[in-house]
């Protein structure tokens, strides 16, 4: 993904009508990837007037959707047969999300508090979780 496809794609089409919706409130949370600090990306969040929440540099640790989303990607690649065309991997991508257990993503959620201790522990570097 580029700066300008996460612009156009994500920014434009989803996260600035969320704000709307959501009112003068909104913080946006986004983290350090490549794509998300390009300078379109920072000029589409001014215009919008849409407040980015700070991130830190080393911090995708603090985030729990990036272990669903490793969760997602292994249930997917474990199918058998794997899809082959794209509307095999959209049926794919809905039934596997039906079926992540809830109990991973609460135990997720709930290792949230000894993972941020970890980090800070860490300075903010890399921690083993």
């Amino acid at each position: 993904m580029t700066g300008q496809i996460y612009r156009d794609v994500i920014l434009e089409q989803h996260v600035r009508l969320f704000r709307g919706a959501m009112g003068a409130e909104f913080l946006f949370m986004d983290d350090n990837a490549r794509p998300h600090r390009a300078n379109i990306v920072d000029e589409c969040l001014q215009s919008e007037d849409i407040t980015r929440m700070d991130w830190p540099a080393y911090s995708s640790d603090l985030n729990p959707i990036k272990n669903v989303w490793d969760m997602f990607g292994r249930r997917i690649a474990a199918r058998q047969p794997p899809p082959t065309y794209l509307p095999e991997l959209r049926r794919a991508m809905l039934d596997e999300l039906c079926y992540i257990p809830q109990d991973q993503i609460d135990n997720l959620i709930l290792s949230m508090p000894s993972c941020g201790k970890a980090c800070i522990a860490s300075s903010g570097r890399h921690t083993p979780y």
